[in-house]
């Protein structure tokens, strides 16, 4: 097995796909850096639910994520390098998503008030997704305002993502009472 530390990086720079290095504190390493949680944070969700629906949706999200850390990773350079090698994410996904998030709401009710997440393991972990998203979400726009996001379809698809995991999160407690999933105490017969 090939050593895990190359030290490479030991001096505050790391290594893009395809050649060329950045200091950690880019914007770019910013960036798929935070996909990267985003992509753990949903592996611990695809982990701790036991819904077999939510896991291979899950799943399906940490795979475009890869390829959304690919192409960040990236200097506009080897664009087409990379492009010749990896898929992108598209339009395609970003309505898949739309498409998931339509058929989860139609199972789902949702309750009157504000959800404070911790309602079971699994939707908690799939609150912290959705975080995280929003977190790479955020680093994505800085590159789009710089002029280093040439496929807007990323900052697309994070934003439709981090949707997708709220309404999962709920899917996951569908059937648990609204006071559990609001935090809120039950109203009693005198309220």
């Amino acid at each position: 097995m090939p050593s895990i530390y190359t030290r490479s990086g030991d001096s505050g720079e790391t290594g893009l796909l395809f050649g060329g290095r950045i200091s950690k504190a880019d914007p770019r390493a910013e960036a798929y850096g935070s996909t990267d949680h985003a992509a753990s944070a949903i592996g611990l969700a695809r982990a701790l639910s036991a819904d077999e629906r939510s896991k291979s949706i899950l799943l399906d999200a940490q795979r475009d994520i890869f390829m959304i850390s690919a192409e960040l990773a990236t200097d506009l350079s080897n664009r087409q390098l990379m492009l010749d090698t990896f898929r992108t994410v598209s339009n395609e996904q970003v309505e898949r998503l739309e498409s998931t998030i339509d058929a989860l709401k139609a199972e789902v009710e949702l309750p009157p008030k504000f959800i404070i997440p911790g309602a079971s393991v699994a939707s908690a972990a799939m609150d912290v997704a959705r975080a995280q998203v929003r977190e790479a979400e955020r680093r994505v726009v800085t590159l789009k305002e710089r002029g280093l996001l040439p496929n807007e379809s990323v900052l697309m698809y994070l934003n439709r993502l981090s949707d997708m995991l709220f309404v999962l999160a709920r899917y996951e407690d569908r059937y648990l009472p609204f006071d559990i999933i609001t935090g809120q105490p039950p109203k009693s017969d005198s309220q």
